[in-house]
C-alpha cells in the first residue's frame, strides 16, 4: 500500500505538471509574415488611423531587426480628429487563432503617454464578444498598474475566493453588457508592471496560460530575481506548473469555458476614445482630443519594443 501511494502521487505530480511546446516563435522580421496590419476604423472611437503595413514600414510606424518589432504612433504630423483622420497608428493580429496555449510576450518598452491605451489582448474579431476577450495588458494616460480583463456574453462571474493569485480582483462580472463592458479584472500589485515604470526597469516578460478550466496570467518586470528560467530561455518548452502563483487566476467555476473560443493575438495603440477619452485626466493638458491633434512629438514614446512573442501548444 504504502508504495502503491508513492506511485500514485508520484503519476499525479506528473500529470499535474504540463509542459507545452513551441509552436510559433515571433522576432523581428516573422512578424511581418506571422501577423496582418489591420487598416480598420478604431473600435473603440479613438483618435488614430489604423494604417496597412506597407504604410506602416513607409513612416516608421513599423520597424523590425533580427531581435526587435517596433509599433508606434506618428509623432511628426498635426491632425484634425474628429474632422478628419486621427494620428496614424497601428494594429496587428495574429493570422493563427489559438486555444488551449501559452503566450508568453517578451517585452522591453511599452506606449506611454498622456491620451495613450496601449492594449496586449486575444480575441476573435469577426464573433466578439460571442468567442469572449482576454486582455493581457491593457491601461490608459500611464495609469499603473497592469490590469489584465475577461470580457465575455452572459453568465460568466469569477468566484473571489476560488481564484488564487497575488492580484487584486477588481471587478467579478465579465459580461460586455453590463457595468459599460467593464469586465471582470486583476489589478497586479507591482507598479512597475505598467507604463513608465515598466519601461524604467528596461520592461519584463507577460504569460497566459488558457485551459478549458482556467486563464492564468503572470508577469515578471526585468530586474526581477525570480524569473522562471524557460520564461528567460525562450526555449522550447515551457512548465507553467513551475512558475509559482499567478498575478491572474480566471478560474471556470461560474462561466462555462464556451465563453471563450479560438483566439487571434492583437498587439494595437489607439489614443483617447471610450476609455482614456472618458477618463483623461487634468493633470494632462488640454483636452484628450486636441492634444492628439495638436501635439505630435507629445507622442514620440508612444511605441511598442518587442524582443519576442512565442506560443507554445
Amino acid at each position: 500500500m504504502f508504495k502503491s501511494a508513492i506511485f500514485l502521487g508520484a503519476l499525479a505530480s506528473s500529470a499535474a505538471a504540463t509542459t507545452y511546446t513551441i509552436a510559433d516563435s515571433f522576432i523581428g522580421p516573422s512578424f511581418l509574415t506571422g501577423f496582418n496590419w489591420e487598416a480598420i476604423a478604431d473600435p473603440t472611437h479613438g483618435a488614430v488611423n489604423y494604417v496597412d503595413q506597407p504604410t506602416a514600414i513607409s513612416q516608421n510606424l513599423t520597424f523590425t531587426s533580427s531581435d526587435t518589432l517596433i509599433l508606434r504612433a506618428d509623432s511628426t504630423h498635426t491632425t484634425n480628429f474628429p474632422t478628419g483622420p486621427g494620428r496614424n497608428s497601428v494594429r496587428i493580429r495574429s493570422n493563427k487563432e489559438y486555444t488551449t496555449a501559452v503566450t508568453v510576450l517578451n517585452l522591453r518598452h511599452m506606449p506611454v503617454g498622456c491620451a495613450t491605451w496601449p492594449a496586449f489582448w486575444t480575441t476573435l474579431e469577426s464573433d466578439w464578444p460571442t468567442n469572449g476577450e482576454v486582455d493581457i495588458i491593457e491601461g490608459v494616460n500611464d495609469v499603473s498598474p497592469n490590469q489584465s480583463t475577461l470580457h465575455t456574453t452572459a453568465e460568466c462571474t469569477m468566484v473571489a475566493n476560488t481564484m488564487t493569485q497575488t492580484g487584486n480582483l477588481v471587478t467579478t462580472d465579465c459580461n460586455t453588457a453590463d457595468n459599460g463592458n467593464s469586465g471582470c479584472g486583476v489589478q497586479t500589485t507591482k507598479a512597475n508592471s505598467y507604463g513608465p515604470n515598466l519601461n524604467a526597469v528596461g520592461g519584463g516578460y507577460y504569460a497566459m496560460e488558457r485551459t478549458s478550466t482556467y486563464i492564468k496570467i503572470w508577469f515578471w518586470a526585468r530586474n526581477e530575481a525570480n524569473i522562471p528560467a524557460d520564461i528567460t530561455s525562450g526555449g522550447s518548452t515551457v512548465s507553467p506548473t513551475n512558475w509559482g502563483t499567478p498575478t491572474a487566476d480566471f478560474v471556470f467555476n461560474n462561466c462555462a469555458s464556451s465563453h471563450f473560443g479560438p483566439h487571434n493575438i492583437i498587439i494595437n495603440l489607439t489614443l483617447c476614445g471610450d476609455w482614456a477619452g472618458a477618463v483623461y485626466p487634468a493633470t494632462c493638458p488640454s483636452t484628450c482630443n486636441n492634444y492628439v491633434n495638436t501635439e505630435p512629438a507629445a507622442f514620440a514614446n508612444a511605441y511598442w519594443d518587442i524582443a519576442s512573442l512565442k506560443v507554445y501548444e
